[in-house]
């Protein structure tokens, strides 16, 4: 009985020091192109594919053409790299199809 207090004792203290994951928010319309060309490559990954998913949605678009998305993402960049002050989701609308 005692060793079974103890045990339960001991893994309740290991889930109690376990490390809390942190969540992060990102504001996808206050991204910025600058913001996204300073991001890491996993960063950009995600964001990319959350965008093109939203996108995608709001153009009830349920296949993704990989021509469509090499071309957007090219055209994205160029957008990007004239005005980096631009906002993300504008250079999105803007140039994607």
């Amino acid at each position: 009985m005692i060793r079974k207090l103890i045990l339960a004792g001991v893994a309740g203290a290991f889930m109690i020091a376990a490390p809390a994951s942190a969540q992060v928010q990102i504001e996808m319309n206050q991204i910025t192109c600058k913001d996204f060309a300073g991001y890491d490559p996993e960063t950009q990954d995600f964001i990319g594919n959350w965008m093109r998913g939203y996108w995608m949605s709001t153009k009830n678009l349920t296949v993704v053409e990989q021509r469509y998305v090499k071309r957007n993402t090219a055209k994205i960049a160029k957008y990007c790299k004239k005005l980096p002050k631009a906002a993300l989701m504008d250079a999105i609308q803007k140039n994607a199809r």
